[in-house]
């Protein structure tokens, strides 16, 4: 119902009525005249994307309307988006006031002047706090207790810009003004301080990067990620073995 609804198709057909009438009939003059009729059609698709989304990403979505309806992530996302209009036309109280409500309703905490691009899913959303000056690219997945946010009282850019389909997981920490690059994977409770490349997976406190990805769009599957610690442990237990087995060997000549 809500795909087939798409008021910059309305728009769009309005404008080429009237470049028909005046003897223009190219889609993409339709097209700039459509935008310049209505400034918010892409507000509705960006909106769209967000919506899709979520049946992408989340297997316990049945519909769309307990989409709508309970997803506080989605709600999170969507009215931010109405105080970042505000917030860039520098327009007082209200972007903060709506920022407010947004917390007060949902338990997510996005400042107004915050940058978030399409397709970005905040799954269940509760305790995502999103800083000032934070960038977080196209079609990001964000899980609860996420924290974008500065390391300091410092002012300008201080906060991390996350590039393109990147995942967050649960309780992981991104801090300061640092780079994530495309199709990161940080690992749930991990803490990141410093730039990481793209096509990365990042665990632990703080964040390291311990391994490459096969498949950029993959999902996070936490039991997937490499133990690094253990893997170390296991390697000086194999070399204490050998080295065990080798004395033995010496001292039987």
């Amino acid at each position: 119902m809500l795909q087939s609804f798409d008021p910059f198709l309305i728009v769009k057909s309005i404008s080429q009525e009237k470049l028909y009438a005046q003897g223009d009939t190219t889609t993409q003059a339709a097209e700039l005249n459509a935008k310049s009729i209505h400034p918010l059609f892409s507000w509705w698709q960006t909106i769209q994307i967000d919506f899709q989304i979520i049946f992408e990403r989340d297997p316990a979505a049945r519909n769309w309307l307990e989409v709508l309806c309970f997803y506080p992530g989605f709600h999170a996302l969507e009215l931010h988006r109405i105080a970042h209009w505000l917030h860039n036309l520098k327009i007082p109280f209200f972007p903060r006031l709506i920022s407010f409500l947004t917390r007060l309703f949902t338990g997510v905490e996005i400042h107004p002047g915050a940058v978030i691009g399409k397709g970005v899913f905040i799954d269940h959303g509760m305790g995502v706090v999103i800083g000032e000056t934070a960038i977080v690219g196209d079609y990001t997945l964000i899980y609860q207790g996420v924290t974008l946010g500065g390391t300091g009282k410092e002012s300008g850019k201080r906060h991390p810009t996350l590039g393109e389909y990147v995942i967050v997981g649960a309780g992981a920490k991104v801090l300061g003004n640092i780079k994530v690059g495309d199709h990161v994977r940080i690992g749930a409770a991990s803490i990141v301080l410093r730039d990481v490349p793209s096509e990365c997976t990042v665990v632990g406190v703080p964040g390291r990067n311990i391994c490459r990805i096969p498949q950029p769009n993959c999902p996070l599957e936490h039991g997937e990620i490499p133990d690094t610690e253990a893997t170390v442990i296991r390697t000086l237990v194999d070399r204490i073995e050998r080295l065990e087995q080798l004395l033995i060997s010496c001292q039987s000549k």
